[in-house]
This record gives structure tokens, sequence and C-alpha cells, in this order.
């Protein structure tokens, strides 16, 4: 209730009549103010948000990895097996025994809209097999789908995923039992914008959301914190029936009017989060030199260090970068000190911080590969629809990646390899805008059975199209034109001309200076 209020005197006479249309503007005002803090958003448990829930509905679920994820309200639903035929979008599955997992092992889940799904055998196992649909969608595009949907927004054009599967409509969407492919997903229309292909996609609308929040009050009003945010707003806003699970509940007044997400317009009801928050891959700060273990050992750590190490030269002084996982996340060591990079991570930091010290890991800060990480001073946090949107238009400088395969074109694979279905996270919208963004790969020469990686057209799906302009292997650096191919630029040491050519498919120039690869 709000604070009482104080009056000297509120005297309405037949001498002051002329005031009256005044004092009754102040009574109508003063009485709609009670109203307003008459607004109660909390229900007691998650079992009366839900006791309304249909099967067969779309559920909208924040989180990403393990971080802000409304566990209270998916245990619920789960423990609810009347629930069952859910079209879930979420930007992942869960793990088998947490998060989505658990809906999927009770088999309440038909469909999931998702970008990753890697981390989850189970699911892997029940969309092979035909128990459940999969619509993969790249993350970035995920998020604007739901934006899109909470804002009125039909459909749009997104420079992600042009001339891939995604765009050509030749995803499975469903198995058989017998696993062969029972239906593929459907083209996307096409259209060029200043002389650059977009591709068409259409909004997603929730019938449900569940939202993980830190605060939230008795108008619905929501905050979320650090790294919690990810997909939590976008699709708080989307949903015709909107539930919070909130860590703290507090009263009208107490949030700072500036500092709400979302505003409690968009919120149906709100319940206090019971469920302990989990942590996905716990991963600690280390000395250089230990850090470096993650790279293997004998003849391969070698290799890998030398690719991490001239990386590391890639980073320029005021630089915004993005950095995938696995070598791409070790290059900031090995930066010179007088270099200052800020580290974007896609699930929403910006000024992304070393791992964590032993004990001071905190659930609400990851990255994009799910690992504890910490904030560096002046870092700033957000929502995975701002995240991409920065990412789309070019605000991000460089950005380093994994590959299985790149072409002599500059295509890119590296999202899916036969027989294994992970997802592309965010990798499609990364590589979109290759005019503003430097996309640079670090991988090995060859596979582990000696075959090259660069080839002249890639095998495997596509990543993106004509979007790689540098490749960094364990042999050597090139520089890749869209149009006129490769140019080796660097060799390591040890590694002759001819030995590049023989365990590289694609044809290449060589630059008139090859310079040592430091």
């Amino acid at each position: 209730m709000p604070p009482a209020i104080s009056y000297t005197c509120l005297r309405i006479t037949a001498g002051s009549f002329r005031n009256a249309s005044k004092t009754s503007i102040f009574l109508r005002t003063f009485a709609s103010t009670q109203r307003r803090y008459d607004i109660d958003k909390v229900v007691p448990s998650a079992a009366e948000a839900i006791k309304d829930m249909k099967s067969n509905s779309t559920l909208l679920c924040g989180g990403f990895g393990l971080c802000g994820v409304p566990d209270t309200l998916i245990n619920q639903v789960k423990n609810t097996p009347s629930i069952k035929g859910l079209t879930v979008v979420s930007n992942n599955a869960g793990v088998a025994d947490s998060g989505l997992g658990l809906l999927l092992a009770t088999k309440q889940i038909k469909k999931m809209v998702a970008s990753y799904v890697g981390e989850n055998r189970l699911f892997e196992r029940m969309y092979l097999s035909g128990e459940v649909e999969l619509e993969l969608t790249p993350q970035g595009t995920l998020a604007e789908r739901c934006r899109a949907g909470g804002a009125g927004i039909p459909a749009f054009y997104t420079p992600a995923a042009y001339g891939t599967v995604v765009q050509t409509g030749e995803l499975p969407l469903k198995h058989g039992a017998d696993g062969a492919v029972a239906a593929y997903s459907h083209p996307r229309d096409v259209k060029v914008f200043a002389g650059k292909s977009y591709v068409m996609e259409e909004a997603i609308r929730g019938d449900y959301a569940f939202v993980k929040a830190w605060k939230a009050d008795r108008l619905g009003n929501a905050v979320f914190r650090y790294a919690a945010q990810n997909f939590n707003g976008a699709m708080a806003r989307n949903a015709s029936t909107t539930i919070v699970e909130a860590e703290h509940i507090v009263e009208p007044g107490e949030l700072e009017p500036s500092a709400v997400h979302v505003p409690g317009i968009y919120v149906t009801s709100v319940i206090r989060s019971t469920e302990p928050k989990n942590i996905e891959k716990v991963v600690n700060a280390k000395d250089p030199a230990d850090a470096m273990g993650a790279l293997g050992s004998g003849e391969a750590a070698g290799k890998r260090e030398r690719i991490v190490k001239r990386a590391a030269r890639e980073f320029k002084n005021g630089m915004y970068a993005n950095l995938g996982i696995g070598m791409p996340m070790l290059a900031p060591t090995f930066v010179d000190p007088s270099v200052q990079v800020q580290l974007q991570s896609e699930n929403g930091i910006l000024g992304l911080g070393p791992y964590p010290k032993k004990g001071m890991e905190d659930p609400d800060l990851i990255n994009a590969g799910k690992e504890t990480v910490t904030l560096l001073p002046g870092a700033a946090c957000f929502g995975s629809e701002e995240s991409f949107g920065m990412i789309r238009a070019g605000r991000i400088d460089l950005t380093i990646l994994g590959a299985m395969q790149v072409s002599g074109r500059g295509d890119l694979a590296n999202w899916m390899l036969p027989g294994k279905i992970k997802g592309f996270g965010g990798a499609m919208d990364l590589v979109s805008n290759p005019e503003k963004t430097k996309v640079v790969v670090t991988m090995e020469h060859t596979d582990k059975k000696g075959r090259p990686k660069i080839l002249k057209q890639c095998e495997f799906p596509l990543t993106g199209k004509a979007c790689v302009s540098r490749i960094i292997t364990d042999l050597c650096v090139f520089d890749v034109d869209f149009t006129d191919g490769l140019t080796l630029i660097e060799l390591a040491d040890g590694v002759t001309v001819d030995e590049v050519k023989t365990k590289t498919e694609a044809p290449f120039k060589v630059a008139d200076e090859v310079r040592p690869m430091l």
C-alpha cells in the first residue's frame, strides 16, 4: 500500500464551488492511485500459476544453458503430467537431468524450436528416433523471432543463414522410428536490399512464457541479473500469458524505475523461485602455462599453441571482438598488455573478463560456451536480442571461430558433422556481415586422418557463404578474397610452400613476401 498522506484540510463548500472541478480531478487521481497499488500479480505457488495451462500450447522458455532458467515452473509442469504435446521455444534443450531436459524425459514436449541442442544426449536420441521434432534456428534469428512476435511484427529479413540449409529448406524437422527423415523445413524467401541478400523469417508467438528474474514487484515489473537476462526479456514480452519466477519479490516502488527490464504490462503473474541455481560448466582461472593444458598434450598441443599465439596478433587496440569456443577463447591470454580489447559474448555480455578464481563462480555469469566467467570494469549486460542486433549490424570488429572446413572462396562449415546433432548457436549471425566484421578461422590444417580441411568446396553444411577473410592453421596463414580466392601470406617455422600445397585442396596464390608465422 502507498504511504499515508496527511492533508491539513480538504473542504468543499458552496463558496468554493468554482474549485469543485479541480477537486474532482484530484479525488479521481487519488482514487486511481489507490487502485493502481491494489494490483497484485503475485500468486502463492507455481501450481496456482499454471493451473489453466493447456496441452498442445506453445511455451517460450527463457535461459541460456542452465543460466536464467525458470526451473521452478519447469518442475511444476513435469509434476503435472496432464500438460503434454508442448511446442517449446528455447535457446537450448537443457541437459538430461535439469531444465527442459526434464520435460523431454517425461515426453511432455512434442517439438523444440532451438538454436543448439548439442549438450543433451537424451534429446539427440529422441530426435533421431522420431520421438520429438526439432526446428533448428540460428540463435540471433531465434531471439529476433521472439522479439518481433512481442512487438507485433509478423516477419523480418535477416542476413544470417543466407546460402545455408536454413534458407534452402533442407533441415530435417522430424525423423521416423527407423531414423529416416520424415519431414524437412520449408525454404525461406530471399530479397536483395542494397545489393545484399537477406532471408525472410516469420515471428514466433507464444501462448505461455516462463521467465526467470532476479527481482520482481507485485505489479509484475521484472529485473534480471547479469547474463541471466539472455532470452528472458524477449520472451516475457511475447506470450499471451507470461509467468515470472523471481528470486526476490518486492513491493511497488522498491525497484528503480530506470532499472526495470520488463515492465509489468507484459506480465500475467509472479511466483517466488524455489529451485537452486545450476552451473553447467565450472571453469576457474589458471596461469597462462596451465591454461594451455586445455589444448591437449604432445604434438597436437604444440600445433594448437602455435595457432592460438598467432590468433592473438589479430587483436588491435580499441577493438570489440567475439570469440568462439575452444582455441579462440585462449587467444586473449597472449595479447600484449598495451592492447585493450572488449570481448563480447553473444549471450549478453560486453566486457567479458577472465575465468573466476575457485569459489568465486557466479551462476549468472557465463559465456557463450556456458563456462563461468567474470566481468571487467565498465562491462555491460543485455538481452540476446540486443546482443545479436549489434552483431548483425557490424558493431563487432572481429570474430574468431573454429571450423571443420573452409572453402577457397571463404565459405565456412563449422556447425555439423554427419550423424551429429548440435545446432548453429550464434555462428550464422556472427559471420553474416563480413563487410564490417572481420571473420578469422583458427583450425588445424588437416583432420585426424590427414585430409585437407581447406577445400575447393565445403562438403559439410555451410554456416555462411563467402564470409571468412583469414585462415590461421598450424602450418600457415591465408588471406581470403571472396572472388580471387586464397593467398598464402605466412609460413610456420620449418614449413614449406610445397608442404602446404600437398595438404590444401583449394588452389592458392603465394604472396610476393611470405612472412614467418610468429
